[in-house]
């Protein structure tokens, strides 16, 4: 346990120069170039499982180990498109989310391989391109809510507890720090208790180590009432993350650009850090895909950019490199988003926001 505060890592000064000179760049979907490699069973398992006893098709996460290669290669195709920061992909490497395929065992062993292929990637387009390149280790919502019933007739019954999830959080993260990761970043939240358990676990985890690393926040509105599936508005939600003080803060996923219009236009006049949007490419179609092209998200983003609402851009479900280098020439021309100071006022939230001045 480390006896004084962290120390910022070095991580943390070169993000801010970056977001300070220019609107950064995030990747995309790392799903959606999975499924284009059209992989099977066999590619999941390669040598290692070939008896695991369990269909391991569909745990994306696990081709860290398998097919490193797949891995690797999808992060430089981002970074060549133009992204300043790819997310390890380990969206679903905690213990919770991997007991659906019987293989919670290999959780530190998944999270360091996935963020030394991240790592490496981002070296290796350092050197190719002649400009930083960075690393965020992802942390996804988990497929378990901490603050609702997954059960109508039981209302009081919880599929997981606050202690389970950060037990959760704290191994995967303290495996991507080892991997070289340069920040977090705890994404996709539709319930705002998971995320503070996530929020929770990396404390703990600056303190074990003495270094805090940057701290990047994404939450998911999930339709047009502009609030989480926990019932939070964007307003709500900052204050009762603000207290982490996240490098960024930012919503992702569920909805498209258009979309996410009203929810990003608050967010920017409210949060005192930067703040980040890198929506799905469209609702989804009749059969689960996404039908924007990367013109149509370059211009609904590059619309964003040039109303000053955005410090990091990129792509969630359904958008590729095509989508992110699209993006990045969007928004080229568009200053980043100044970060408003706020004075120190009374902050609370229920599902709604209060601020007493």
């Amino acid at each position: 346990m480390s006896a004084s505060a962290p120390y910022p890592a070095p991580s943390t000064e070169a993000l801010h120069a970056l977001f300070a000179s220019r609107i950064a760049i995030l990747d995309g979907a790392m799903g959606t170039m999975i499924q284009d490699r059209q992989l099977t069973e066999a590619d999941f398992r390669g040598e290692r499982f070939q008896a695991h006893p369990h269909d391991l098709r569909g745990n994306n996460d696990l081709l860290s180990l398998t097919r490193p290669d797949v891995i690797e290669a999808i992060h430089l195709a981002y970074f060549e498109a133009g992204a300043d920061l790819v997310e390890t992909n380990t969206f679903n490497s905690t213990a919770i989310s991997q007991a659906d395929y019987r293989t919670e065992a290999l959780v530190p062993e998944m999270n360091l391989a996935s963020a030394r292929l991240a790592r490496r990637a981002a070296d290796r387009a350092t050197a190719q391109l002649g400009r930083p390149c960075f690393v965020a280790g992802a942390l996804g919502p988990t497929n378990r809510t901490a603050s609702m019933s997954p059960d109508v007739n039981r209302p009081d019954f919880r599929a997981v507890t606050f202690d389970v999830l950060v037990a959760a959080y704290l191994e995967q993260a303290r495996a991507l720090v080892a991997g070289g990761v340069d920040a977090f970043l705890v994404e996709t939240i539709f319930d705002t208790l998971n995320a503070k358990a996530a929020l929770f676990a990396l404390e703990q985890l600056f303190d074990e180590t003495g270094v805090r690393l940057p701290v990047m926040i994404s939450v998911t509105i999930t339709d047009a009432s502009g609030r989480t599936l926990s019932g939070q508005t964007v307003g709500a939600f900052y204050h009762s993350i603000r207290h982490a003080r996240p490098f960024s803060l930012g919503i992702n996923c569920a909805l498209g650009g258009a979309q996410m219009r009203p929810y990003i236009e608050e967010l920017a006049g409210l949060a005192d850090c930067y703040v980040s949007c890198y929506p799905n490419a469209g609702l989804p179609n009749a059969f689960g895909g996404y039908d924007e092209s990367p013109a149509d998200m370059a211009a609904v983003l590059g619309d964003f950019a040039a109303q000053g609402w955005l410090n990091l851009v990129g792509g969630c479900c359904g958008s590729t490199p095509a989508h992110i280098a699209a993006i990045a020439a969007a928004v080229r021309k568009s200053p980043p988003r100044a970060v408003p100071s706020h004075s120190a006022t009374m902050r609370l939230s229920g599902l709604e926001p209060l601020t007493i001045s």
